[in-house]
């Protein structure tokens, strides 16, 4: 998988936070639906999370985060990007966005 394009400032809101969680959950997918057997379960897993962080940013937009949280946001992203084996990229679908929702202090 392709490293996700980032810039090297590190979010400060939970919006634009979640905007750089959803490119990376994006990318996992791609990784995951390599697997046939499995690519209705990347869909609906991909969707379902990117429902729950929709609505994380729908609720709390703009408001902003300290940068350890912002900067934790981008490393679960880079170690994200890293995945290449799609058992393993579906694996991270079901991690990845409950790192994102501790990090910004919500409930997984």
């Amino acid at each position: 998988m392709p490293p996700v394009e980032s810039s090297p400032v590190i979010p400060d809101t939970v919006d634009a936070a979640i905007d750089l969680a959803l490119e990376c959950l994006e990318s996992l997918a791609l990784v995951g639906e390599d697997v046939e057997d499995e690519w209705q379960y990347v869909q609906d897993l991909t969707a379902a999370w990117r429902s729950r962080l929709d609505a994380v940013t729908t609720r709390r937009v703009g408001e902003t985060i300290p940068p350890d949280r912002g900067g934790a946001i981008v490393r679960v992203c880079a170690e994200a990007a890293l995945v290449e084996d799609p058992h393993r990229a579906i694996d991270w679908l079901s991690t990845f966005p409950q790192v994102v929702l501790v990090a910004l202090d919500e409930r997984p």
